[in-house]
């Protein structure tokens, strides 16, 4: 049987939190962008910060940082992708399912439904669990058709990857399920989590120094 292939979803905050709200997730925690990696671009986002999305072009000096230090981490939800383009919503469920302490998904959330499925299963089972959610997968397309730039055919070979970046126990993680586990970038904090990516993200850019194509997502407390 052929891999499942959903349509890409664009990194655009308005789309994003759409989504997100027809998954369950709770008004008062949005995606917005992040316009800059300079102080002053980064004091306009909105405090406290749960997670970031960055959105690369996959190519060759872009992939295989050889200081790169896999970790399955102590209580970290991690989903392998499995399904064509399916990464912005691997990043989406990353982003909630990794801040629950401080995220409140209301009951009957399908988010939420999804944590209570899966929390015990192993990686591999989670990504078989998504490709059988029908209320994800219509909802990943349902929001995939709402970007500002037309939707590609699903059979188009999409470049663009997003990953996420999130804190826990006082560790930077890389959440990407192309990935056989998180990648530890070391030390951080709450408070510090978007400028501590910021300074991860700057690693992908100075590997592909003549692409423009980067951009930044923070999950944020409105």
């Amino acid at each position: 049987m052929a891999a499942q292939r959903w349509l890409p979803l664009e990194s655009n905050p308005d789309v994003m939190n759409k989504y997100v709200r027809n998954l369950g997730a709770p008004d008062d925690w949005s995606f917005c962008d992040v316009f800059g990696m300079d102080s002053d671009l980064l004091a306009m986002v909105p405090r406290p910060v749960a997670a970031v999305l960055f959105l690369y072009p996959i190519k060759e000096n872009s992939e295989g940082d050889p200081n790169e230090k896999q970790d399955p981490g102590t209580s970290l939800y991690f989903i392998k992708q499995t399904i064509g383009n399916a990464c912005g919503t691997i990043g989406l469920i990353h982003a909630f399912l990794n801040n629950t302490d401080s995220i409140t998904l209301p009951d009957g959330a399908h988010l939420k439904e999804l944590l209570s499925k899966s929390s015990s299963l192993t990686p591999e089972e989670r990504a078989k669990l998504l490709e059988e959610d029908e209320c994800i997968g219509s909802a990943h397309e349902e929001s995939a058709k709402e970007g500002q730039t037309a939707a590609p055919s699903i059979d188009e070979k999409v470049k663009l990857h997003f990953v996420t970046f999130i804190h826990s126990d006082g560790t930077l993680y890389e959440m990407d399920g192309r990935k056989s586990a998180p990648v530890n970038h070391g030390p951080t904090t709450k408070d510090s989590l978007l400028e501590d990516t910021c300074t991860v993200v700057k690693g992908f850019m100075e590997r592909d120094p003549d692409e423009v194509n980067f951009t930044l997502v923070a999950l944020a407390k409105q």
